[in-house]
């Protein structure tokens, strides 16, 4: 049986302090957008705030890919969609999509890749069994 991976989508407003001088979104405005994408799929997991703060267990960002398709400006309302996209042995990859509704616009794609690291000592941890769900020929079968 394959279980779909986890998904989410939100919401966000494009702000001033999410724009330059001429109104147009930063781009690292876009990763904070991710970011908030990253910990609402993070819950949807299991790794939920409050419980990463007990357990100082915490998903760290690795590597991230980002291709910026189109601008988006001041006061624009963007969604958010993010997905697990793919589990290896110890890391996992989740993929995120913006977009601008008004116009059906896709704004930009993105890629992490992450990790399990329990602090403080930094050490790399396993993915969790309950993940094992997710696992598919597709993914590598790891």
């Amino acid at each position: 049986m394959d279980t779909a991976m986890p998904r989410i989508r939100t919401e966000v407003q494009v702000m001033f302090f999410d724009t330059d001088c001429g109104g147009v979104v930063s781009n690292i405005a876009y990763l904070r957008f991710i970011e908030i994408a990253r910990t609402l799929l993070a819950e949807e997991l299991g790794l939920a705030l409050a419980e990463m703060a007990e357990t100082q267990r915490y998903p760290v960002v690795v590597h991230t890919e980002i291709d910026y398709c189109r601008a988006a400006k001041l006061g624009d309302r963007l969604v958010i969609e993010g997905w697990l996209d793919q589990l290896e042995r110890a890391r996992f990859w989740c993929a995120f999509r913006i977009a601008r509704p008004k116009d059906s616009m896709l704004i930009a794609e993105c890629r992490q890749s992450l990790a399990l690291i329990e602090m403080p000592a930094g050490k790399l941890l396993r993915l969790p069994e309950s993940w094992e769900k997710y696992r598919s020929p597709r993914n590598g079968g790891l």
